[in-house]
């Protein structure tokens, strides 16, 4: 199931405004303040923080079977997507992966997949990753990238059709376009410059 993708961005706060009218709730924060990783989860907010030196590793935001992170980067730029899997799909993956060639990045938390298109894939087996498996679900993503064959190849390590990744091509790799589901249809643009897309549960 596809459950994720994570960003960085210079702009975090906005980011984070963005998905909250969205109906995100956030979940976690973690940022370097003096050179020490230190934790501002909820109930803070941005006015207990917002003039401290802070630079954010994670903001992590959910809404059913979504999750969603971002951190800050000088510029934008799309690092992973991430899937939710079975421990025995996780394993199966892994061996094709390693077919493939491509880096793995393990621990007990979660697992990586580097592919040769610049971007990651995370495996995640632990259901409190997302708040409901059903509730809204991230429906499909588009990825840009300046290779071609990356739908041939997400179908060769998955093992299966990958209809909820899209590709177009780009001179360099960048998430274009995502769609969730949601109670009301609409169409805005995340402060990234991100296509955001809910598909009412209606029309489903």
């Amino acid at each position: 199931m596809l459950f994720h993708y994570h960003l960085w961005t210079p702009l975090v706060e906005e980011t984070e405004r963005f998905y909250q009218k969205l109906g995100f709730r956030v979940t976690q924060r973690i940022g370097k303040q003096d050179g020490t990783f230190t934790s501002f989860d909820p109930p803070l907010d941005w006015d207990d923080f917002r003039h401290e030196k802070i630079l954010f590793r994670i903001i992590e935001m959910k809404r059913g079977a979504i999750n969603i992170t971002f951190g800050y980067g000088k510029k934008v730029a799309f690092d992973h997507i991430g899937f939710w899997v079975t421990k025995a799909e996780r394993l199966a993956t892994l061996q094709r992966a390693e077919t493939l060639g491509w880096t793995v990045q393990a621990n007990e938390r979660r697992t990586f997949i580097q592919t040769p298109y610049g971007f990651r894939i995370e495996l995640q087996t632990h259901l409190d990753a997302i708040e409901s498996r059903s509730g809204d679900q991230l429906l499909q993503l588009e990825i840009a990238t300046p290779q071609s064959g990356l739908a041939a190849m997400l179908h060769r390590l998955l093992e299966r059709p990958v209809p909820e990744i899209t590709t177009s091509a780009a001179e360099q790799t960048r998430l274009v376009d995502v769609t969730f589901s949601g109670e009301h249809a609409r169409h805005e643009q995340d402060p990234n410059g991100l296509e955001v897309r809910t598909v009412s549960k209606v029309q489903r």
